[in-house]
């Protein structure tokens, strides 16, 4: 099994917005297309590393991102992926 965990916006424009303010806290993340098993309105995503979801968070609120959601994603040992909506 397998992890990966990932913000979804409402917007492109807070994508690219929240994804400069990370590269600035150096954080490890990938800028992606927004995984098919998460819907939303935009389709960037970003990638981050669980020991990050703290820093993820308090950063939403002080920019009041508009975001659809941060979503663990597990790929199964099946080939199947389980998605949980973090917040």
């Amino acid at each position: 099994m397998h992890d990966i965990y990932v913000i979804s916006f409402n917007s492109t424009h807070h994508a690219i917005r929240f994804e400069k303010r990370l590269k600035e806290l150096e954080l490890n993340i990938k800028t992606i297309p927004t995984p098919r098993e998460v819907t939303s309105s935009c389709g960037l995503s970003i990638m981050f590393q669980k020991d990050n979801i703290d820093t993820i968070k308090n950063n939403i609120d002080d920019l009041k991102i508009d975001y659809y959601g941060v979503f663990n994603i597990k790929k199964l040992d099946d080939g199947n992926k389980e998605l949980t909506k973090l917040y």
